[in-house]
Protein backbone atom coordinates (compact mmCIF):
# COMPACT_ATOMS: atom_id res chain seq x y z
CA UNK A 1 0.00 0.00 0.00
CA UNK A 2 1.10 3.53 -0.78
CA UNK A 3 -0.12 6.72 0.85
CA UNK A 4 -1.63 9.45 -1.31
CA UNK A 5 -2.85 12.92 -0.44
CA UNK A 6 -4.79 14.92 -2.99
CA UNK A 7 -7.39 17.63 -3.15
CA UNK A 8 -10.63 16.20 -4.51
CA UNK A 9 -13.34 18.70 -5.41
CA UNK A 10 -11.87 21.10 -2.85
CA UNK A 11 -11.49 18.58 -0.04
CA UNK A 12 -8.14 17.14 1.06
CA UNK A 13 -8.22 13.34 0.86
CA UNK A 14 -5.64 11.01 2.38
CA UNK A 15 -5.74 7.31 1.58
CA UNK A 16 -3.68 4.17 1.34
CA UNK A 17 -3.93 2.62 -2.12
CA UNK A 18 -2.49 -0.27 -4.02
CA UNK A 19 0.26 0.96 -6.37
CA UNK A 20 -1.61 -0.27 -9.49
CA UNK A 21 -5.03 1.20 -8.60
CA UNK A 22 -6.31 3.49 -11.34
CA UNK A 23 -7.57 6.93 -10.44
CA UNK A 24 -11.02 6.11 -11.87
CA UNK A 25 -11.35 3.12 -9.55
CA UNK A 26 -10.08 5.18 -6.61
CA UNK A 27 -12.69 7.87 -7.28
CA UNK A 28 -15.53 5.38 -7.66
CA UNK A 29 -14.67 2.75 -5.05
CA UNK A 30 -12.78 4.66 -2.35
CA UNK A 31 -14.42 8.08 -2.67
CA UNK A 32 -17.93 7.07 -3.77
CA UNK A 33 -17.90 9.46 -6.75
CA UNK A 34 -19.64 7.35 -9.34
CA UNK A 35 -20.10 10.17 -11.85
CA UNK A 36 -16.71 9.19 -13.24
CA UNK A 37 -17.83 6.38 -15.52
CA UNK A 38 -15.75 3.46 -16.69
CA UNK A 39 -16.34 2.49 -20.29
CA UNK A 40 -13.40 1.12 -22.20
CA UNK A 41 -10.71 1.34 -19.48
CA UNK A 42 -8.21 2.05 -22.27
CA UNK A 43 -8.51 5.86 -22.52
CA UNK A 44 -10.50 5.75 -25.75
CA UNK A 45 -14.10 6.55 -24.77
CA UNK A 46 -13.63 9.57 -22.45
CA UNK A 47 -16.34 8.50 -20.00
CA UNK A 48 -13.84 8.74 -17.13
CA UNK A 49 -12.64 12.27 -17.95
CA UNK A 50 -11.71 14.41 -14.93
CA UNK A 51 -9.53 17.46 -14.36
CA UNK A 52 -6.11 16.88 -12.89
CA UNK A 53 -4.45 20.16 -11.94
CA UNK A 54 -6.74 21.91 -14.42
CA UNK A 55 -6.02 19.62 -17.40
CA UNK A 56 -8.52 17.07 -18.63
CA UNK A 57 -7.29 13.49 -18.36
CA UNK A 58 -8.67 9.99 -18.74
CA UNK A 59 -8.72 8.77 -15.16
CA UNK A 60 -8.55 5.15 -16.29
CA UNK A 61 -5.02 5.87 -17.57
CA UNK A 62 -3.75 7.58 -14.41
CA UNK A 63 -2.71 5.64 -11.35
CA UNK A 64 -4.01 6.94 -8.03
CA UNK A 65 -0.41 7.20 -6.80
CA UNK A 66 0.38 9.50 -9.73
CA UNK A 67 -2.32 11.86 -8.45
CA UNK A 68 -0.54 12.30 -5.12
CA UNK A 69 -0.23 16.03 -4.43
CA UNK A 70 -2.60 17.07 -7.21
CA UNK A 71 -5.96 18.77 -7.44
CA UNK A 72 -8.69 16.56 -8.95
CA UNK A 73 -12.08 17.84 -10.09
CA UNK A 74 -14.85 15.43 -11.05
CA UNK A 75 -18.30 15.99 -12.50
CA UNK A 76 -19.63 16.09 -8.94
CA UNK A 77 -17.27 18.94 -8.10
CA UNK A 78 -18.04 21.10 -11.14
CA UNK A 79 -21.76 20.44 -10.68
CA UNK A 80 -21.78 21.24 -6.96
CA UNK A 81 -19.77 24.43 -7.51
CA UNK A 82 -22.27 25.65 -10.14
CA UNK A 83 -19.56 25.85 -12.81
CA UNK A 84 -21.35 23.29 -14.98
CA UNK A 85 -24.85 24.71 -14.54
CA UNK A 86 -25.09 26.44 -17.92
CA UNK A 87 -23.69 23.54 -19.93
CA UNK A 88 -25.83 21.01 -18.06
CA UNK A 89 -28.95 23.09 -18.74
CA UNK A 90 -27.97 23.41 -22.41
CA UNK A 91 -27.43 19.64 -22.69
CA UNK A 92 -30.89 19.05 -21.21
CA UNK A 93 -32.71 21.65 -23.30
CA UNK A 94 -31.13 20.48 -26.57
CA UNK A 95 -31.49 16.77 -25.84
CA UNK A 96 -27.71 16.42 -25.94
CA UNK A 97 -27.89 13.50 -23.56
CA UNK A 98 -29.78 10.34 -24.08
CA UNK A 99 -28.49 7.35 -22.14
CA UNK A 100 -26.28 9.72 -20.09
CA UNK A 101 -23.29 7.39 -19.88
CA UNK A 102 -20.91 9.73 -21.72
CA UNK A 103 -22.40 12.91 -20.26
CA UNK A 104 -20.09 13.46 -17.23
CA UNK A 105 -16.94 13.16 -19.33
CA UNK A 106 -18.52 15.14 -22.15
CA UNK A 107 -19.45 17.99 -19.77
CA UNK A 108 -15.93 18.15 -18.32
CA UNK A 109 -14.50 18.22 -21.86
CA UNK A 110 -17.02 20.87 -22.98
CA UNK A 111 -16.09 23.07 -20.01
CA UNK A 112 -12.43 22.71 -20.95
CA UNK A 113 -13.21 23.72 -24.52
CA UNK A 114 -15.26 26.74 -23.46
CA UNK A 115 -12.45 27.88 -21.15
CA UNK A 116 -9.63 27.50 -23.67
CA UNK A 117 -11.01 27.94 -27.19
CA UNK A 118 -10.17 31.17 -29.02
CA UNK A 119 -13.42 30.82 -31.02
CA UNK A 120 -15.83 28.78 -28.86
CA UNK A 121 -18.58 28.76 -31.52
CA UNK A 122 -16.44 27.07 -34.19
CA UNK A 123 -18.32 23.81 -34.73
CA UNK A 124 -15.33 22.03 -36.27
CA UNK A 125 -13.14 23.04 -33.33
CA UNK A 126 -15.79 21.78 -30.90
CA UNK A 127 -15.95 18.43 -32.69
CA UNK A 128 -12.15 18.17 -32.69
CA UNK A 129 -12.00 18.92 -28.95
CA UNK A 130 -14.70 16.33 -28.24
CA UNK A 131 -13.00 13.69 -30.40
CA UNK A 132 -11.73 11.83 -27.34
CA UNK A 133 -15.25 11.42 -25.96
CA UNK A 134 -17.38 8.70 -27.52
CA UNK A 135 -21.18 8.97 -27.62
CA UNK A 136 -23.26 6.20 -29.16
CA UNK A 137 -26.64 7.90 -28.82
CA UNK A 138 -26.66 11.50 -29.98
CA UNK A 139 -24.64 11.77 -33.17
CA UNK A 140 -22.94 14.79 -31.50
CA UNK A 141 -25.04 17.42 -33.30
CA UNK A 142 -27.09 18.23 -30.20
CA UNK A 143 -23.95 18.24 -28.04
CA UNK A 144 -22.27 20.73 -30.38
CA UNK A 145 -25.48 22.82 -30.40
CA UNK A 146 -25.46 22.89 -26.60
CA UNK A 147 -21.84 24.05 -26.45
CA UNK A 148 -22.44 26.75 -29.07
CA UNK A 149 -25.47 27.99 -27.15
CA UNK A 150 -23.42 28.36 -23.96
CA UNK A 151 -20.59 30.07 -25.88
CA UNK A 152 -23.11 32.58 -27.26
CA UNK A 153 -24.38 33.55 -23.78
Amino acid sequence: MTGVTLTLNGEVIRAEVLPRLHLADFLREHCGLTGTHLGCEHGVCGACTVRLDGAIVRSCLVLAVQADGTKIETIEGVSDSGEAQAIQAAFASRNALQCGFCTPGMVITALDFLATAPNPTDRDAIRAHLSGNYCRCTGYEAIVDAIVSVANQ
